[in-house]
C-alpha cells in the first residue's frame, strides 16, 4: 500500500461534519497529521456524526448567521497555530474564511477549498464574488470535472484545481457488494415479476418524484406493468400513497419508509432495474452505483448535484429532459427492456465506475497529491 507523507501538519474548519463524510474524514485522521474543527449547526438540518470519533477532532465552533451569512467564532485564532496547511469548504457565505485566506496569504501558509465550485447558473454578481474568492486559495478540491471546466472559463488556474469526487463508505459497501446475488425481494412483495424502478432519499416536493407514479401510471394504461419501490422519510407530506391510490397503481407502489440498514438497501438496489431521480441526483446515484443499480436523472446539469458525472450514458444509467415525462419514460423503456446479460454487464459498469473514481481511496490519493504537490 502507498506510504502516505505525514509531515506537513493539516487543519479542516468546517461548516459542519455531514454524517456521510465520516468514512473519509476517519481515513484522513488516520493517513495524515490533522486536527478537526467543525461548526455546530447550519440552517438546514443536517444529521452529523460523533465528532469525538476522530483523533484530530479538537473543538467545535459557533456558527453566527446574518442572515444567509455567517461567521465562525474563534477559528481566526486558528492561523496562527502550528498548521501548515489549511482545509475549507470554499463556502464564500462564510464571512470568517474570507479573512483568514488573506491571513493566511500574508503568513505565506496554504489553503484549499473542499468544494462544490461552480454550478453554471451563476448570476454576474455572483459570478465575480466566486472568481475572487477562489482566487484567494492555494488550491482547490473540487467535486467534479463539469465544475472545474466552467471554473477555468472565469479564469482560475486549471494547475491549482483538483477532482476530489465524493464517496461513501467505500470498505462496508464493497463487503456488502461481495455479497450480493439476485434475490425474489420484489416477488415476494409485489406478487410479479415485472421490472422494478427504485428510489432512495428523502421524500420531498422538489425531488418530483409525482412524475415517477404519473410514469407508471402511462405505462399501465398501455398494457405495461411496472413496479415502484420508494426508501426514504416523507419529510414534506408529499403523500405518494394517496397519488399511488388515484392513479390505480397502489398495488405497484411500495413506500417502504426510511431504511437503515446497508445490506437490505444493497439488495433492493441490487435486484431493482433502475434508479430513477426526477429532481436531481446527488449521493443517491453513488449509493445505487455502488450496488450495481443504473441511474436515471435530468439532463440540465447547472441544476445537478456533482455526482451525476459518475452516470455514463449507456453504461451505468442516462439522462432524459428535464421535466420531461415523455422522454423519462423513454429512457426507462430501454433500461427496463434489458435481458439479464445486459442487466449484469450494467452491475459490473457500475462497480468499476466506483472503483474507478468514487471512493475514499480516490479521495485520499488526491488529497495526497494536494498535500505534496509544491506549488
Amino acid at each position: 500500500m502507498k506510504q502516505y507523507k505525514k509531515n506537513k501538519r493539516l487543519c479542516f474548519i468546517f461548516n459542519i461534519g455531514p454524517h456521510y463524510r465520516f468514512p473519509i474524514f476517519k481515513a484522513i485522521d488516520d493517513r495524515f497529521m490533522s486536527s478537526f474543527y467543525f461548526g455546530d449547526h447550519m440552517r438546514l438540518p443536517i444529521k452529523t456524526f460523533d465528532y469525538n470519533a476522530l483523533k484530530g477532532y479538537v473543538t467545535t465552533l459557533n456558527n453566527r448567521f446574518i442572515r444567509n451569512f455567517y461567521w465562525q467564532s474563534k477559528s481566526l485564532r486558528l492561523v496562527f497555530g502550528n498548521y501548515d496547511m489549511y482545509f475549507m469548504d470554499g463556502e464564500p457565505y462564510s464571512l470568517s474564511s474570507w479573512l483568514i485566506l488573506l491571513l493566511c496569504r500574508i503568513l505565506g501558509k496554504q489553503t484549499v477549498a473542499w468544494t462544490h465550485g461552480w454550478y453554471g447558473r451563476e448570476g454576474f454578481v455572483k459570478r465575480l464574488i466566486k472568481r475572487l474568492y477562489y482566487s484567494l486559495y492555494t488550491k482547490l478540491m473540487v467535486y467534479n470535472e463539469y465544475s472545474i471546466k466552467l471554473m477555468e472559463r472565469e479564469g482560475l488556474n486549471p494547475d491549482k484545481m483538483y477532482c476530489i469526487a465524493n464517496s461513501l463508505d467505500t470498505d462496508k459497501d464493497l463487503k456488502i457488494r461481495s455479497e450480493l446475488s439476485p434475490s425474489n425481494i420484489y416477488r415476494d412483495h409485489f406478487k410479479n415479476d415485472c421490472p422494478t424502478i427504485i428510489y432512495c432519499g428523502r421524500i420531498q416536493k422538489w425531488k418530483k418524484l409525482d412524475l415517477v407514479l404519473r410514469c407508471i401510471a402511462q405505462f399501465k394504461s398501455e398494457g405495461v406493468i411496472v413496479n415502484a419501490v420508494f426508501l426514504g422519510k416523507d419529510v414534506e407530506n408529499v403523500a405518494l400513497d394517496k397519488l399511488a391510490e388515484r392513479l390505480g397503481i397502489a398495488d405497484q407502489t411500495w413506500l417502504y419508509g426510511p431504511c437503515y440498514d446497508e445490506r437490505i438497501i444493497g439488495e433492493m438496489f441490487f435486484n431493482a432495474d433502475v434508479c430513477l431521480s426526477p429532481g436531481n441526483v446527488g449521493l443517491t446515484a453513488i449509493h445505487a452505483l455502488s450496488f450495481g443499480c443504473p441511474v436515471l436523472t435530468h439532463d440540465d446539469f447547472k441544476y445537478q448535484n456533482p455526482e451525476f458525472e459518475a452516470i455514463i450514458p449507456g453504461e451505468t444509467g442516462d439522462f432524459f429532459k428535464k421535466d420531461n415525462m415523455a422522454d423519462m419514460k423513454a429512457k426507462i423503456e430501454l433500461w427496463i427492456n434489458k435481458n439479464e446479460e445486459s442487466r449484469n454487464k450494467t452491475r459490473i459498469n457500475a462497480f468499476n465506475e466506483i472503483d474507478r473514481k468514487w471512493n475514499i481511496y480516490y479521495q485520499l490519493g488526491v488529497i495526497d497529491k494536494v498535500v505534496n504537490d509544491e506549488q
